[in-house]
């Protein structure tokens, strides 16, 4: 769905909302075939004012669904809860508003086009209302205690009245966003909507083409096949003319023209007496005494022999045709059969061209690569601090790629920890060549073709890797002791720093991250990983 069409319905029904037509902004969110969380919430307010629960509990859950961090919507969702009397999902809501106010007394949404500040008092509030409905009278006073100590201002003595409720053992009745605080568009966004002509109506000024009374931005209208023919009323008010000798080009921007070859006079004659006129589609200059006014009346039956003189039309829409091939002498038969992918990439290079990347002559000594059409072979990608690329036979052994990828990064083979991601998995499996080692690259390839994750082990010494996450968003370093990451990296979890933030291993480095930043796959990694 195009931006500007969910922009139209979603400003059609807050105006509808303004005018207090519940029902007809219902209707307009209900075209938008791809809503956004703020659409939404907007249609939820609407079905809330319509008395419609249901319809209003589960478009607030679309609305949390598209946005898992809107506070105000979990504030929205638990008073709807309790109103249908589902009340333990009722304080889970509120437990999540308040998390996701993230130690603020106050959120304002005006920026993102709700004019409705949420504060953490009101939360609490809707939280006593839960406890007043489940009996919990203490815990609904212990609550609103809480409340009344949170500064921040439009209480009014709010918090004070519910106590005296609460002692009373009266139910108190939940806080709601206000029925017309709605999220809007931005008007920038919406004053865009309507078109603007920028460029106006075209008017012709000049033309190289004679009474041309053309406007538009269309192609160029179609001619008739030959030259442009001016209106003109016989010799006297005619600007062809007749050269009466030959010329010879002379100076810059002057014309070689033979002697009685028609021109059409494009422009008056100037000081030094030449004149620019129009010779077989050239514009240039020719002295102006050396040309006579010619008479072009033709009879209508002599039209086809006509001079061809004056300006040519412009180029024909179809395309000129290729120039015929010349017929090449018969090739000699081919002896061997045409190259194969493996004998392709295999094949050895000429002795004046550089090695290429990803062929490996150091790994042929050690009968890595395939030696023949017979056997197949696999081409590995390896991420390290880099990417590079080899190809390796496809029955070699784990511990004979971890030896030549060693061979090729010029590391240590015990340093290196080889690890790749299982089919329909975003985890980083190991691969156990010491714990298996019968098992060959062929298992983690597919249609010849494998990646491979290769880290070095020196900062894992001694460590033991409790279980593996991966990242959820980008982590930039904000000191010495932070583990720097992207999104989609997976991370060897070393230990808990509290509750909040874990120690982790990736890319060769140690450090802490926020645990909000990855998420947990599964609950253990292979035993072949535990160094």
């Amino acid at each position: 769905m195009l931006y500007t069409e969910l922009l139209r319905l979603w400003h059609e029904a807050v105006q509808a909302v303004d005018a207090k037509d519940w029902q007809g902004a219902v209707s307009k969110l209900e075209q938008i075939s791809e809503p956004t969380s703020r659409t939404l919430f907007t249609a939820a307010s609407a079905h809330l004012v319509l008395g419609q629960l249901d319809l209003a509990l589960k478009a607030l859950d679309l609305t949390l669904a598209k946005d898992e961090r809107l506070a105000v919507g979990f504030f929205q969702r638990a008073a709807v809860m309790m109103q249908i009397d589902r009340l333990e999902e009722a304080l889970s809501d509120c437990i999540w508003a308040q998390k996701h106010m993230r130690g603020n007394m106050v959120i304002d949404y005006r920026q993102l086009g709700l004019r409705f500040k949420l504060y953490s008092w009101q939360v609490l509030y809707n939280a006593a209302a839960v406890y007043c409905r489940m009996g919990q009278w203490e815990q609904a006073k212990e609550v609103l205690l809480s409340a009344s100590q949170e500064r921040g201002g439009g209480r009014g003595g709010t918090t004070e009245v519910a106590l005296n409720s609460v002692l009373k053992e009266e139910i108190l009745a939940p806080l709601l966003v206000p029925e017309d605080v709605v999220f809007r568009p931005r008007k920038q966004d919406v004053d865009q909507l309507q078109q603007r002509d920028f460029l106006g109506k075209a008017k012709v000024i000049s033309s190289v083409i004679p009474n041309d009374d053309f406007g538009g931005f269309e192609p160029l209208r179609l001619q008739k096949p030959g030259f442009y023919e001016p209106e003109v009323d016989g010799t006297r008010d005619s600007r062809y003319m007749r050269v009466r000798i030959p010329y010879m080009a002379r100076g810059p921007g002057q014309l070689t023209v033979p002697g009685g070859a028609m021109v059409f006079l494009f422009g008056e004659e100037s000081r030094d007496g030449m004149a620019s006129v129009i010779y077989d589609g050239q514009r240039g200059l020719l002295p102006m005494s050396l040309l006579d006014p010619a008479d072009v009346k033709i009879s209508k039956g002599k039209m086809d022999n006509k001079v061809p003189s004056g300006i040519p039309l412009p180029p024909g829409l179809k395309p000129p045709t290729r120039p015929r091939a010349q017929p090449s002498p018969a090739a000699p038969p081919r002896v061997t059969p045409p190259p194969s992918y493996t004998t392709a990439t295999h094949a050895p290079l000429p002795a004046s061209e550089p090695p290429g990347y990803t062929v490996n002559t150091a790994n042929e000594e050690h009968g890595v690569v395939a030696q023949g059409p017979e056997t197949s072979s696999v081409v590995l990608k390896v991420h390290y601090t880099y990417t590079m690329a080899l190809t390796v036979s496809s029955d070699t052994p784990f511990h004979e790629v971890k030896r030549c990828i060693a061979q090729k990064l010029g590391q240590p083979a015990y340093q290196l920890r080889l690890r790749h991601k299982q089919h329909g998995s975003r985890m980083l499996t190991p691969l156990c060549e010491e714990a298996e080692p019968g098992r060959t690259i062929q298992e983690v390839a597919e249609a010849g073709r494998a990646t491979l994750w290769c880290q070095t082990e020196d900062p894992l010494d001694n460590r033991t890797i409790l279980y593996q996450m991966v990242a959820l968003y980008d982590y930039t370093a904000q000191g010495p002791e932070d583990l720097e990451f992207s999104e989609g990296d997976t991370i060897d979890i070393l230990g808990d720093v509290n509750e909040e933030w874990l120690e982790g291993h990736s890319a060769g480095h140690i450090g802490i991250f926020p645990s909000c930043f990855a998420y947990k796959e599964n609950t253990g990694i292979p035993q072949g990983s535990m160094q």
